[in-house]
């Protein structure tokens, strides 16, 4: 998409949705890229998958090709992470 400075999508500081993804998938979008944070569990271990996709689909009707997915800590450092790979992944969105 040409010159876009590089920005950030989401400010760590701001993003303190870690207690809601224990429970719930958060979801969200911005300016074409869609995303999605879950809880994961395999047998007594949980993690934090983080998701995004290029809209306008939804998750359900996106094919699965063009999805990316990324594990991370079910905890207050795997959330910077998930944060960090957000905005990485947004600039990659935008340079494509």
């Amino acid at each position: 998409m040409g010159n876009l400075e590089k920005k950030s999508m989401i400010e760590a500081e701001h993003f303190n949705h870690l207690n809601y993804i224990k429970k719930e998938p958060l979801s969200g979008s911005m300016d074409g890229m869609r995303y999605m944070l879950m809880k994961k569990s395999e047998g007594e271990k949980s993690y934090m998958e983080g998701i995004v996709w290029p809209e306008p689909l939804g998750y359900a009707k996106t094919p699965e090709e063009q999805k990316t997915r990324r594990c991370f800590a079910l905890d207050v450092s795997g959330m910077t992470e998930a944060v960090e790979w957000l905005n990485e992944m947004y600039q990659k969105f935008w340079e494509e």
